[in-house]
Order: structure tokens, then C-alpha cells, then sequence
């Protein structure tokens, strides 16, 4: 029976396409993805040809759908195994259907009770293309899914291809690198049971030339908040394929009878115009897409963790409190230490109450206090895990990941409750509710502080599943308190920057980007996060000198510069600040409001210039920047900076002398920032546009 014309689509954004046809044995190709393309001109592309030279030669070209079959010798995004032991798929073409810049292929295996859904999807505002793929066992028996990618991306012949990918672990998180991609396959995930330290499910693709403005970039992300792979595969024929999805080796699943499994979105963007231009596009998309109230401007809160630890109580915090709303904290936020038995790191999480010594009447003097002083009320919670000492886990031993006859292996003195567990849902949901209703909170911190080990769940039969269900119940936790209490926002943590990707921040209102708050530091660590996510979500501290992660000593000035690049806050032990570091310390957050709105919605530019470097963030008539040199080599004279994004005719006012400047020279030549002649020297310069 002939399969159902047409047998080219293509995917069209505001400046680009994505070409997908079938060939004539119902293969999908992906023959363009690149500048925008009419129909008629993608219809003139050609599908490859394999070129047979010898039988070890036979795979020859990449798929867009990319199945596990005879001559798919390669990694393969979609891999089964049927009841038979038969892993081999051959799947035919039934259905297309377009509407409202969204794209839907079916196919179905041409023996057993396999169909495959891959979709596409456009947005009217941006060059983003969100992806997906849905199986359903259309038969009575299971069928084991090995892995089930979300998307393969084809990527054009490129005279060479460069990988650009974000690496670290604990406090050193979102390191940029970008190095030759080899011939074969190259691996990028976790499987660690949530996104991460190690790696971040963002890549990008050039040619080797790109810069941070010139050059076309390939960038994909996947909006996934467990286990994950990123595969880049560069073919002998040298063609570069990227897939990506949830799950890792060698966990496999059931996909039970008259199941539908919908694999998380996949996102990849073509741009033109650099690295800069191809983080805009993802900036872009986050806050018009992604998170749930991206026109709010996120406060300037204080956390009281690094200035009390474990050891708290009402009055300490009610003192933090008052320094913190005179420098002019919009949002206190208190950490760890305030439930059940938590005097340290050894006992209590799992008893989510007030603890009675430290707060024998409840949260409410202290949240009333906090309102008196005109902020708004937060708190730290880690709902996914458990100290083997305390009341939760002495009454449900059961509801930890765990497997027979192994040690159930503690990291920092907890264990990971099984999520995937329906009734370690409801308990969640539960407790977060009556937390939230009977407290006036405005803000949680959601920690998550180790990674799952004995990934075990002896009652059920299918227990793998748990690395994909628990992700699942996590959102569906987050939704419904959402739900419930929609004014409360909420603050995505993991030691810092391990849980940061696109599918949390459908679910929350920022991150915290990392455990390491040295101002030095931060640079790299905010950098590397910025290739990816907006400054709106991006948690930035200012904390005490010498650091407490690295011991250095940074001058006050230039913590505030740096954090200020992001969602300002303050996080230092303020009872041993000096009175003139709390009275700059205000003038400082003063500053950061003022400016906050280009910030965190505005156009990002990052800015280098021999020893300097910062960030520009552009935002209709006005203009920030934020600079910093960290030493001054030969006593020689900084270079000017360059600027980017402004108007050419236009003429800008520095807010602060009063001097006016074209844009055509300070893009041409550049700004002379006047920082001080030392080491760790810092600045922001405010422009306004005036014609």
C-alpha cells in the first residue's frame, strides 16, 4: 500500500527551517537545518545516497529518526526489544498531520504492535523548534523500551565541527569548554538521577570559526531534570548527528499494554551572529516559554546559611533579619535547621515541623517579623530525601531507594526517598501543602543534595522505572503546589547548580547556580550557565571575605559587580560586616534596583578587552554594564570596551558623569570604564539612550 504523500516537511521558524523526507523505505531524513527555505526550494534537496564500497560501509548516511534496524550500526535514539528477543525495528510511514506550526509523522513496525509518534514544533517568536517523540504498545503484551530518544539533530556538512558543552562537579559548575569533535561517538549525561554537577544537557555545534558574534552556531537542549545522554555521533563520511533523551545504560523499562510513553522536549536553534546570538536565542525562548512568570523582577533576598549554619533559633534570625532589611533585602529567606530534630546534618530531614526548642510558637513570630520589616518570608526545604535518623524513615524504612541484601550507602548522612512511589508522592504533596497553608511563605528553596545509589524498589516488578517516574512525581509535586499556592515562588537547588535545565524551569522561578559563592570564581561558573539560561534565574550571592568556599579575599565592590550580573542577594554572616560595609553594601543594592529590569530581561553581551572583562545587558532606552579586571599586568593602561547592540546614530548619557557618548564609537572603539588601578578593580557603567 503506498504511504501517504507529501514525503517532505518543512519546519519553518521566523529565520530558519528544519527539512525532514522520507525515502523510499520510510527512512527520515533530516536534509536541512540551517537559513530559511521555501517548500519549493527544499524540495530540490536531495536524499542521500548510500555509498556501498564494501559491506562494512553499508549505514552511510544519518537519520532524523533514528531506529535500532539491520544496517544501523551506529548509536541509535530509538532501541526495543519484543517479546521474541527481536530488537530490529522496521517501521513504516502511515500518517502526517500540520497545524498551527506543529508537525506529527506516524509510523508503525510493519509486524509488531509498535507506533511512533515524532513531533515538531515552532514558535512565532523565535528560532527554537521543540521536539518529542511518543511510543505506544498497540498490543496485549510489554515491550521492553531500551531507549527511547527525544530527538536525533542532523547538522549540514561543516567544513570541521567544534563541540561547545558545559562540564564541572560541586562548585565548579557550568565550565565552557569547546574542543574538536572525533570521529565516533562522544557521550554526555548523568546517571546520576538528576541533571547534575558533571555535565548540563546544553551542546553547541560551529565550524571552528565561530565567535562570540560572528559565525553560525547548532544548539540543542533537552528539558529534562533526571538521568540523561547526549550523544554526538561524527560518521566516517564526517556528517554530525546529536540525540538526546532521558534514561542512561543499562536501565530499561516496560512500555505495558496499550501504554503511551512521551519522551520530555528536546529544543535545538540555528543561528547566525555568533555565540552571543545563539545564547540570546535560548534566553529568548526561556523567558517567553519556559518559566511560569518571567515578567516578574526577581528581589534581592538574604539567606541566612553561611552566616548560622545548623545553629539557629527565633531571635538569631529575627536579628539577621533587621540587618537585612536595612541594607534593603526584599526577601529573607531562612535555610536548614528550622524542622524536626535538625541540629546538624545527621538527623531530622523527613520531620517537617517547626522544631519546638528553636521555635516553640511556630514559624509565625518570626515570619510576622520578617512582614514588619517590609520583606517577604522564605524557606529552605529538601523533599526528596531522608536521615536514617528520624520519625519518617523509623516508620517507613520502605520508602527509600534501596535493593535486598546490599547497605543502603549514605551521602551526607541521607538517603533518597522513592519518589516514583505513589504514596511518597502523596505524603510530599501533603506536608508542602499544610507547610504553605499554614505559614505565610512567599519563597522555597527546593534542595536536592545527593544522587541516588541502591536504585532499588524490591516490591515492583518494573523497577527501572523509577529513574524516569521519579522525575515525573517531582513535577507533578511542583505543579500542584503551584496549583494551590500560586503566589509562592520557588528557587531550584541541588548542592548549587546540579539540578539546572529547562525542564525545572517550567516549574520554577530561578537557580541556584552553585554552592561556590568566591566572587573570583563565579565568573566562569555564571558564564558558562548564561550559554544557556537567562540572568533572570540565575541566583547570585554576595558573601563574607574571606570566602568561605575558597578562603580568598575579594574586595566588597567586586563581589556586588559580579552577583549583580544575575539575581543579586546577599548571603554573608551580616553581624560581622563593619558599618561601612553594611552602609555600601545598601548602596549597592540600591544601585542593582535601578538597574535590575535591563538585567534580568534585557539582552546579554558579553564584553572582553585585553585584562577586562563583564557582561552588557541592553534593554530598550537603556544600557548596563558590568566590568571587572581580577589583576593589572605591567602597570599598563586598560583598553577601552567595546560595546554591542546599540544604536550607531544614537547618542548615550553615563548616568553617573553625565557625559554623552555616540554609539558608533563605543561600539567602534569602545568605553573607558575608569576602573581603579589595583587588583580585583570593578565597576558599572549606566547608559541611556537619548536620540
Amino acid at each position: 500500500m503506498p504511504a501517504p504523500e507529501p514525503r517532505l516537511w518543512v519546519v519553518d521558524t521566523p529565520n530558519t527551517s528544519y527539512v525532514v523526507a522520507l525515502d523510499a523505505d520510510d527512512r527520515l531524513h533530516g536534509l536541512h537545518w540551517g537559513p530559511k527555505l521555501t517548500y519549493e526550494q527544499a524540495s530540490e534537496l536531495e536524499l542521500p545516497r548510500t555509498q556501498r564500497h564494501g559491506i562494512f560501509d553499508a549505514q552511510g548516511f544519518p537519520l532524523d529518526l533514528n531506529p535500532a534496524s539491520a544496517i544501523r550500526y551506529g548509536q541509535t535514539g530509538l532501541q526495543v526489544r519484543f517479546g521474541d528477543g527481536t530488537r530490529e525495528l522496521e517501521l513504516r510511514f502511515t500518517a502526517a498531520s500540520e497545524s498551527d506550526r506543529a508537525l506529527e509523522l506516524v509510523f508503525v513496525d510493519s509486524h509488531y504492535p509498535l507506533e511512533v509518534r515524532v513531533r515538531y514544533r515552532s514558535l512565532d517568536d523565535g528560532d527554537v523548534i521543540e521536539r518529542s517523540t511518543a511510543l505506544r504498545n498497540t498490543g496485549d503484551e510489554p515491550i521492553e523500551i531500551v531507549r527511547a530518544d527525544s530527538a536525533t539533530w542532523v547538522l549540514p556538512r561543516l567544513e570541521d565541527y567544534r563541540l561547545s558543552q558545559l562540564h564541572g562537579e560541586w562548585g565548579s559548575e557550568f565550565q565552557l569548554t569547546r574542543g574538536a569533535i572525533p570521529h565516533g561517538e562522544t557521550l554526555i549525561g548523568s546517571r546520576r538521577g538528576f541533571t547534575g554537577h558533571h555535565s548540563n544537557p546544553w551542546l553547541a555545534i560551529d565550524d571552528g570559526t565561530a565567535t562570540e558574534t560572528l559565525g553560525a552556531v547548532w544548539s540543542t537542549n533537552l528539558a529534562w531534570s533526571g538521568s540523561w545522554r547526549t550523544t554526538v555521533e561524527r560518521y566516517p563520511n564526517d556528517r554530525v548527528t546529536v540525540s538526546a533523551g532521558f534514561g542512561h545504560d543499562p536501565v530499561t523499562f516496560d512500555l505495558g499494554a496499550g501504554e503511551t510513553l512521551e519522551t520530555p522536549v528536546a529544543t535545538g536553534v540555528y543561528t547566525e551572529g555568533g555565540f552571543s546570538a545563539s545564547a540570546n536565542a535560548w534566553h529568548d525562548y526561556a523567558l517567553g516559554h519556559v518559566l511560569p512568570h518571567p515578567e516578574e523582577d526577581r528581589p534581592v533576598l538574604y539567606n541566612s546559611w553561611e552566616a548560622t549554619t545548623f545553629d539557629i533559633d527565633l531571635h538569631s534570625q529575627i536579628a539577621l533579619a533587621e540587618k537585612a532589611a536595612d541594607m534593603g533585602c526584599e526577601l529573607f529567606v531562612m535555610d536548614d535547621a528550622w524542622f524536626g530534630a535538625r541540629t546538624s546534618d545527621r538527623a531530622g530531614l523527613g520531620d517537617w515541623w517547626p522544631n519546638p526548642d528553636r521555635f516553640p510558637d511556630g514559624l509565625g513570630p518570626l515570619i510576622g517579623r520578617v512582614r514588619e520589616l517590609g520583606m517577604r518570608f522564605g524557606i529552605w526545604v529538601e523533599p526528596e530525601m531522608v536521615n536514617p535518623d528520624s520519625e519518617l524513615y523509623r516508620k517507613h524504612p520502605d520508602w527509600v531507594y534501596h535493593r535486598p541484601h546490599r547497605r543502603r550507602t549514605e551521602m551526607r548522612n541521607q538517603l533518597v526517598l522513592n519518589l516514583a512511589r505513589e504514596d511518597v508522592r502523596e505524603w510530599m504533596e501533603d506536608w508542602l501543602d499544610r507547610l504553605l497553608t499554614e505559614n505565610d511563605i512567599d519563597f522555597v528553596k527546593w534542595d536536592m543534595n545527593r544522587p541516588f545509589t541502591e536504585a532499588g524498589w524490591p516490591d515492583e516488578d518494573d523497577a527501572d522505572r523509577l529513574w524516569i517516574d521519579h522525575t515525573r512525581n517531582l513535577y507533578r509535586v511542583i505543579d500542584a503546589i503551584r496549583a494551590k499556592h500560586p503566589r509562592v515562588r520557588i528557587e531550584s537547588c541541588a548542592s548549587g547548580g546540579g539540578r539546572v535545565d529547562l525542564g525545572i524551569l517550567r516549574r520554577t522561578d530561578q537557580v541556584w547556580t552553585s554552592d561556590n559563592t568566591d566572587g573570583i570564581d563565579r565568573i566562569e561558573i555564571q558564564e558558562g550557565l548564561a550559554q544557556a539560561y537567562p540572568a533572570r534565574v540565575m541566583g547570585a550571592w554576595v558573601t563574607d571575605s574571606p570566602n568561605p568556599f575558597t578562603r580568598r579575599e575579594v574586595p566588597l565592590d567586586f563581589r556586588f559587580h559580579v552577583a549583580m550580573a544575575g539575581v543579586l542577594a546577599v548571603g554573608g554572616d551580616l553581624h560581622e560586616w563593619s558599618g561601612d560595609e553594611l552602609a555600601r553594601g545598601k548602596e549597592l543594592v540600591d544601585a542593582y534596583k535601578e538597574v535590575r529590569p535591563t538585567i534580568q530581561h534585557g539582552r546579554r553581551h558579553p564584553l572582553r578587552a585585553g585584562g577586562i572583562g563583564g557582561v552588557q545587558y541592553v534593554r530598550g532606552e537603556e544600557t548596563v554594564v558590568l566590568a571587572w579586571r581580577k589583576a593589572r599586568r605591567f602597570g599598563n593602561p586598560d583598553a577601552p570596551v567595546k560595546l554591542h547592540g546599540l544604536d550607531a546614530d544614537a547618542k548615550y548619557r553615563d548616568e553617573a558623569t553625565g557625559r554623552v557618548h555616540h554609539g558608533a564609537v563605543l561600539m567602534a572603539h569602545g568605553l573607558d570604564l575608569g576602573l581603579d588601578p589595583g587588583d580585583y578593580a570593578s565597576g558599572m557603567v549606566r547608559l541611556t539612550r537619548l536620540s
